[in-house]
């Protein structure tokens, strides 16, 4: 904490005095039973649904009756994490996005028993702090991640069949992302998640991550990085993995456009919306592209998905849709209820109320 605190000194955004004054506010411990007192626990544990169970269930024991349990999970059920505990009405989702103390959003996940006041409070808390909160249901990976997972799906089915990982990222860079979905995973470390002692190769990322290429912390992923700048370059052993793994599927690869590579990876993310929409996860279409602006490095001048699905026209994304669902035989790709219902009155996500 301390050495954040001095880089951000030494780049003139606070005084060294500033440092000082902020440290005297925190009171580390490793004592879980020390913030018995609190208003307010955010877990942050890694991603174990067990784990993060048992923490709760110890908080419930010792913490005061009227303190909020808010947990940072990015994608578990919510409402089996209260399920532990005697105040369900008291808990609820904090998702900050990394790194916590940069990124503004700050998905707000309510639960099935989650109280008004707690969610009031929790929004007035993101409010004071400088976030920008926007409220999710429960479902695996809320809104943002849920979203993510779609346009990961394709990016990854399309390099066995045509384009490689960089000709993905650029298209997406060229649309206006700070990244692509591989320089995203390099960033990230393709080992969160790997066992070494389990890997099998069945992968690429399970080829690369045993040839030590686990990303910009090992100076190689799906790119090859400069020690000194970490400028990316692409790798020809990761294009001839690619090609291996692409003959052992049987796929067939041709030439894709810049425009089909776009829509591959953008349209699922706009019929997911559509989803998440009709399910009542997101209250209305413009808080999904709140979550994507703020959270995900979607381009401000486009708006984020649902308000450029309604740029382009509803229809045309539909028409594709069912055009890609065609030729690939996927139900992947089958047009949301909602997406159907607003094309067929003519209406966009904005006519929403």
């Amino acid at each position: 904490m301390r050495k954040n605190y001095e880089r951000s000194a030494s780049r003139g955004r606070i005084t060294p005095d500033d440092v000082e004054a902020r440290l005297t506010k925190l009171t580390p411990t490793l004592n879980i039973e020390d913030i018995a007192n609190s208003d307010l626990v955010i877990e942050a544990v890694f991603e174990d649904m067990d784990l993060k169970k048992d923490i709760f269930a110890k908080l419930d024991s010792f913490m005061q009756p009227d303190a909020i349990l808010a947990t940072n999970t990015s994608a578990l059920n919510l409402n089996e994490i209260a399920s532990v505990t005697q105040r369900p009405e008291m808990v609820i989702g904090q998702h900050f996005f990394s790194p916590a103390n940069v990124m503004r959003l700050l998905e707000v996940v309510r639960g099935d028993k989650t109280s008004d006041a707690v969610l009031a409070t929790t929004m007035a808390l993101a409010k004071k702090i400088g976030k920008v909160a926007v409220v999710s249901g429960v479902c695996p990976g809320f809104i943002g991640n849920r979203m993510l997972y779609q346009r990961g799906v394709q990016a990854q089915k399309m390099i066995f069949e045509g384009p490689m990982p960089w000709d993905v990222d650029d298209v997406l860079y060229e649309f206006g992302f700070p990244m692509g979905p591989f320089a995203m995973s390099d960033l990230a470390g393709l080992d969160i998640g790997w066992d070494k002692n389990k890997s099998r190769g069945e992968t690429v990322r399970d080829r690369l991550c045993e040839m030590d290429r686990r990303g910009q912390k090992t100076g190689a992923g799906y790119y090859n990085y400069d020690p000194q700048t970490r400028a990316k370059s692409p790798e020809p052993i990761v294009e001839d993995l690619i090609k291996e793994f692409s003959e052992k599927m049987g796929k067939k690869r041709r030439e894709f456009s810049k425009e089909e590579i776009l829509q591959r990876c953008l349209y699922p993310m706009i019929n997911e919306g559509a989803k998440i929409l009709e399910e009542g996860i997101s209250y209305r279409p413009s808080d999904i592209d709140v979550v994507w602006v703020n959270g995900y490095g979607w381009p401000v001048y486009r708006g984020g998905p649902m308000y450029y699905a309604d740029s382009i026209g509803l229809d045309k994304v539909m028409t594709c849709l069912k055009a890609f669902q065609e030729q690939d035989g996927d139900d992947f790709w089958e047009p949301a209820p909602l997406l159907k219902k607003l094309v067929a009155e003519g209406k966009g996500f904005k006519d929403m109320t």
